[in-house]
């Protein structure tokens, strides 16, 4: 599994190094795994000699990857996304650039020799207990370089922001990085009732590795479009600055005004509900804030009195016609997060009811979407504005389908 993992990156690093392109094009997510990878190739690039451009993505979205495959030569990488859609950049690519997928989440083979992805899902890992997106990224930067072993304690900050635990414990190659990050004196373990705390410990003063994805999180979601994900990079870098808290400070203001406001809509009757699923539009009333922040929501109902324990949490937010550092894009498009109560995530656990990647993907499909990161238990995608409700529609079609079968 490791190994193969490992002997992959190694043939996709040779190549890396006899790409004629010393520019290394570098697109993350926005959320602490996607920061924290993002941080480690920056840094693992740059002490190879590369000049590394970065970009920030809330999802890689067809029509940014469109703009993205105008180019030629170049040395593209896609870090916490793109494992599943490894056959779309194959078909983009069509051998004209060098491309390296390092995800984790569940993952398709590349059709194009000149993309690599190197997604632990094909090697026989769980994205959503074994590794995270940054300790993948971490295993190819020492892959690279044994010197960036340094890295551990950043990769462990994905590792814990995902929530990925086996009784409340990292585990697999998440564990080595922690256990790693304690050799090197920047992490403390402390053990709890619900498992183990992880401290890290650095010059600018220890912080517990959740508090700290929370930070970033905010950051990179709720500031999105304000600079926050350079800011979040910064800091899995660097360390928390007065700088990096202003920004955190002022975003989480934001949010906590605008979550406030939607949750007394909700409060008031305009959660609508189907057999399976309970589901909301906030439209546009998220901005400035970006668009990851319709799942955060989710997430923070999702065990509230009003919100029905039984059923599936979907969040439509409309997407902006604009992506940092591309400018305008007409989109046309609107973003579903999925969540679930307590309830339901117990029985995915066990095995008794769907989780949310075995439906929502196929429904999205269906109705002409766009999906590629999703988990059991959280997941998004995107369709046209205007097939929300028909996408609910599909949902319920596919769930009444698996719960006859089971």
């Amino acid at each position: 599994m490791i190994n193969q993992l490992i002997k992959a990156m190694e043939k996709a690093i040779g190549e890396v190094r006899q790409w004629p392109e010393k520019t290394v094009h570098i697109f993350h997510h926005n959320d602490a795994d996607g920061l924290s990878s993002g941080a480690i190739l920056t840094r693992a690039f740059n002490r190879q000699g590369f000049e590394v451009r970065r970009f920030c993505l809330e999802k890689p979205y067809p029509a940014v990857l469109k703009k993205i495959y105008e180019q030629e030569g170049k040395i593209l990488i896609f870090a916490d996304f793109a494992g599943r859609i490894a056959p779309l950049l194959s078909n983009l690519n069509r051998g004209r650039n060098l491309t390296l997928i390092l995800d984790h989440h569940v993952a398709e083979a590349s059709k194009d020799p000149k993309v690599h992805n190197l997604d632990p899902d094909l090697y026989g890992l769980k994205g959503d207990r074994d590794i995270s997106a940054s300790t993948t990224c971490y295993i190819f930067a020492r892959t690279m370089d044994q010197d960036n072993c340094d890295m551990a304690h950043i990769a462990a900050i994905g590792a814990v922001g995902d929530g990925f635990f086996v009784d409340g414990k990292l585990v697999s190659q998440n564990r080595e990085v922690a256990m790693e990050s304690v050799r090197q004196g920047l992490m403390e373990i402390q053990e709890n009732e619900k498992g183990e705390q992880y401290i890290l410990k650095s010059e600018t003063g220890d912080i517990a590795y959740d508090e700290l994805a929370v930070y970033l999180g905010i950051l990179g979601a709720a500031g999105y479009y304000q600079k926050g994900p350079d800011a979040g990079v910064q800091v899995c870098l660097d360390g928390i600055s007065s700088e990096s808290d202003r920004m955190m400070e002022e975003f989480k203001t934001i949010k906590t005004r605008v979550f406030d406001t939607e949750l007394q809509k909700l409060k008031q009757g305009a959660l609508k509900k189907t057999s399976h699923i309970q589901w909301l539009h906030v439209k546009d009333r998220f901005s400035p804030m970006g668009v990851k922040m319709i799942g955060d929501f989710c997430y923070t109902i999702r065990n509230m009195d009003f919100i029905d324990p039984q059923k599936y949490i979907a969040g439509f937010q409309v997407i902006p016609n604009e992506i940092p550092g591309f400018g305008h894009i007409d989109f046309n498009e609107v973003k579903v997060s999925m969540r679930v109560p307590s309830y339901l995530e117990d029985k995915i656990k066990e095995g008794s009811t769907a989780p949310l990647n075995s439906f929502l993907p196929e429904a999205t499909n269906n109705l002409g979407g766009f999906s590629d990161a999703c988990h059991r238990l959280a997941a998004a995608t995107t369709v046209a504005i205007g097939k929300e409700e028909e996408l609910i529609e599909e949902m319920e079609r596919i769930l009444t389908t698996f719960i006859r079968k089971d």
